[in-house]
């Protein structure tokens, strides 16, 4: 059963529920008020007449004599009739002049008693009271009426009002079944498009009134964020696997060809064996990158979080991408003094990445440059380069994993295509943000910024020394400039020298 049945049902019955109960109160309530009001006024009637002198004459004859309002009553809605014990009329009030029988003559028992006694076309409240003598044998009987044509017509008046109301309730969900048929079928929608989508594997497909600005428009909204969101999942991961597989099967293959040769030719090659182990180094490399996202990816790569002096790192990777041999010059323009609270190590990661990257991709001759610049509370690090840069197109997925530009990521270089991956993680896990700007031809030019680190105030008397390894820099680093570096507000000596 759908939702729609369902709260069809829901909203019937209770609906039913709510208007039959209130129907009856309205229906019973004033009804029966109305009538203890007249049987209040019908007993205090009897009542008085009882005080009477009652009198039985010789054949039974009752003698009672009435007040002069009762005896000449007029009104044509109050009656009174005292009967003998034979049931025989005799007194009673002028208004009932020509009138020869008890008004209620099945009432004429040893009981009080009130009925509704329908007259003609009127209706009639009747109340019979049984008469005893000092004998307490019964006499007669007083009967006193009042007409009910004023309650009639209100109950006339009450039931069609009930059943009017009963009718605009029908029409009432007659017309919710219509409005809630009209806003369940965005959703029924939404439902059949889910399920084209489920039956044709087809996650480009998008549900409709994503436009709408009411909760139908939000769930849309949301169910084609999240299909997006599978789609590039699912698209990564066909890439990824695919990528994986094609990087494993290039060293394994060279490595079987290499051991095929050796085999062959039973005796130890030189050649083959450097092959080899530049090839297992590269598995090792891209399997290591891999393992490390996949502990990110899952939350099992913690970071530790101690204030690090980011100057001083990037002093580290310049002295160690120094002394490698290259014929790329790498060079420290503007260093500032920024502490962060971040791993080191992953800091350090981060930037030989980012420098290996623009080295990979400079041509012989070119430069690396890195600089560290504080702007309000954050750390912009800048690592530029002057290589082959990297289409317009491709900037957007460059820190995808595994994707490589086509003339920038050859695997000639030795690029498995998740250095910039991992640099995204990085930088995201320190909650800071990288951004790249490259022209074809030029160069490229990575930023990243870093929250800075506020250290908390010192008190008053401290002799102003910190405790703690984490906090403590490393000797003849913190205070000494490279050859080709400048402290911000320093002038700038020779460029850095590569080797």
């Amino acid at each position: 059963m759908s939702i729609h049945t369902r709260l069809l049902l829901v909203y019937a019955v209770f609906f039913g529920f709510v208007f039959g109960l209130t129907s009856l109160v309205i229906y019973t309530f004033p009804r029966t008020q109305l009538l203890a009001q007249v049987d209040a006024d019908l007993y205090s009637l009897a009542s008085e007449l009882m005080t009477g002198n009652v009198t039985v004459g010789a054949g039974g004859i009752i003698r009672m004599p009435l007040p002069d309002d009762l005896a000449t009553l007029q009104t044509a809605s109050t009656f009174v009739i005292i009967a003998n014990r034979e049931g025989e009329i005799v007194v009673q009030s002028s208004n009932l002049s020509g009138f020869n029988d008890v008004l209620d003559p099945e009432s004429l028992g040893t009981e009080e008693v009130y009925r509704l006694v329908p007259r003609d076309t009127t209706l009639l409240r009747v109340l019979t009271v049984p008469m005893f003598d000092n004998a307490g044998q019964p006499i007669g009987h007083i009967q006193v009426a009042r007409l009910l044509d004023n309650f009639e017509i209100y109950n006339r008046v009450l039931i069609r009002a009930l059943v009017f109301s009963a009718l605009a309730a029908v029409a009432s969900l007659l017309l919710l079944a219509i409005l809630t048929s009209t806003l369940f079928r965005p959703l029924e929608d939404i439902a059949t498009v889910a399920r084209q989508i489920t039956r044709a594997d087809d996650l480009s497909r998008r549900v409709p009134h994503s436009n709408r600005t009411d909760e139908i428009g939000d769930l849309a909204r949301a169910f084609n964020q999240t299909l997006e969101r599978l789609d590039r999942l699912f698209s990564s991961q066909q890439r990824f696997l695919a990528d994986v597989s094609h990087e494993l099967r290039t060293p394994l293959t060279s490595v079987r060809g290499n051991l095929d040769l050796m085999s062959r030719f039973g005796r130890y090659d030189a050649e083959s064996m450097a092959v080899i182990q530049d090839e297992m180094e590269r598995m090792s490399r891209l399997l290591g990158d891999l393992l490390l996202l996949a502990r990110a990816d899952t939350g099992g790569l913690p970071l530790r979080h101690q204030p690090v002096e980011l100057d001083n790192v990037l002093f580290e990777v310049y002295r160690q991408v120094s002394r490698i041999e290259k014929s790329v010059t790498v060079e420290l323009t503007d260093v500032d003094q920024a502490s962060i609270l971040g791993d080191e190590d992953r800091l350090k990661q981060l930037l030989l990445n980012l420098v290996d990257n623009g080295i990979k991709y400079t041509q012989p001759g070119g430069a690396v440059r890195l600089s560290l610049a504080k702007d309000n509370a954050w750390a912009q690090l800048t690592v530029s380069d002057t290589g082959i840069g990297i289409p317009a197109e491709d900037l957007p997925h460059i820190f995808d994993r595994f994707y490589r530009v086509d003339k920038a990521r050859g695997r000639a270089q030795g690029g498995s295509g998740l250095g910039l991956a991992i640099v995204k993680w990085i930088v995201q896990a320190h909650g800071g943000g990288i951004q790249v700007d490259s022209t074809p031809g030029q160069g490229t030019t990575f930023r990243v910024s870093l929250p800075l680190y506020q250290r908390p105030s010192l008190p008053s008397g401290h002799n102003g020394e910190t405790d703690g390894p984490e906090m403590k820099t490393r000797p003849g680093l913190r205070n000494r400039a490279l050859p080709g570096t400048a402290r911000r507000g320093q002038p700038l000596g020779e460029k850095g020298e590569s080797g």
